[in-house]
């Protein structure tokens, strides 16, 4: 056998190891990073955006009068004194705040409005929602540095037949529209412990527990 032909040989046995390095490498997520089970330093999310629902703290300065508790109704609007159906819903409480002050402007001097959002539902863009084989299948609020180990607890967990490594995770990309699916080793994460298989979620993400097939 010619040197020419030793080499090929030794570059394909390379490449050969390579990919199976590469496949055996993966990660559980299919792609997706895996997270801590605490983050070393957690950072501060985007700006939240205030959904149907949600509860607020309308504070105006050296107004009490002016100053409410409220919950955004169904249709994402609110009324307050001197504030009628006001659409909140796709705001940040900074840019609602502003767009109150730029009505209170009309019957008070120079009003300071500060909104705090106290309870949480969000819109589904900020939601993430966990379907199919789970105890209580539900939609919670994203929060800053949610991984999946934090969406299994809050809603407890795996059923008694779910299929937990057949899980799915669908994520919208808001700018593009297209849906991608990765996917999920949930018991190997909360029977094995196996902290790989904790991945990082995203606000709109969807994921889907199967049952698993007898």
């Amino acid at each position: 056998m010619g040197d020419r032909s030793v080499k090929s040989m030794v570059h394909a046995t390379c490449v050969a190891a390579l990919c199976l390095g590469g496949c055996a490498g993966r990660t559980p997520g299919d792609g997706l990073p895996t997270a801590a089970f605490v983050g070393r330093q957690e950072g501060p999310g985007e700006d939240y955006v205030i959904g149907p629902l949600d509860g607020l703290s309308i504070f105006v300065w050296r107004n009490p009068d002016l100053s409410v508790k409220t919950q955004v109704r169904p249709d994402g609007r609110i009324t307050t004194p001197l504030v009628a159906d006001m659409p909140a819903v796709g705001k940040t409480p900074t840019m609602l705040a502003q767009d109150m002050q730029l009505v209170l402007s009309e019957y008070i001097r120079d009003p300071l409005v500060s909104v705090t959002v106290e309870g949480f539902s969000g819109t589904y863009s900020q939601q993430v929602r966990i379907v199919g084989a789970t105890e209580r299948p539900t939609a919670i609020p994203y929060r800053a540095n949610m991984t999946l180990l934090d969406a299994m607890i809050a809603v407890g967990g795996l059923s008694q037949f779910a299929s937990g490594n057949r899980a799915r995770l669908v994520r919208p990309d808001h700018v593009s529209g297209i849906q991608r699916e990765y996917r999920l080793k949930i018991d190997r994460l909360l029977k094995r412990g196996d902290s790989s298989a904790n991945v990082r979620l995203q606000p709109g993400d969807v994921i889907i527990i199967p049952e698993a097939s007898f």
